[in-house]
């Protein structure tokens, strides 16, 4: 299912430079939801593990893959992936259709 997640140019170049320190069983990058923030939920990245990633949906973006945890796979139809970079911060943007509200400082958001 590719309309799941969209990654950007600027979000697969930085997860390139990061999987080239990624741990040797690593087959890419895991993202999902976890419940937390002030506002409902928040974004997980981290690497995924063969074993941890068995019939999730990813998408692949010159030559690596993006695992959307199944549990959050109906949050994020339609979503993309950004990376940002200013002068005081850099970080992984998710720009989400299925957003009601957001935080003040944007770390979280209700669906």
């Amino acid at each position: 299912m590719n309309n799941i997640l969209k990654i950007t140019e600027n979000a697969n170049t930085q997860l390139g430079k990061i999987f080239k320190s990624a741990p040797r069983d690593s087959v890419g990058f895991l993202v999902g939801l976890d419940k937390s923030g002030c506002n409902g939920y928040s974004y997980k990245l981290d690497f995924a593990k063969e074993n941890q990633v068995k019939g999730f949906e990813f998408v692949e973006s010159n030559k690596i893959k993006v695992f959307i945890d199944s549990k959050a796979v109906m949050f994020m139809l339609g979503s993309e992936m950004d990376y940002t970079t200013d002068k005081l911060s850099s970080r992984f943007v998710f720009k989400n259709p299925n957003e009601k509200s957001t935080c003040g400082c944007g770390e979280s958001f209700s669906i």
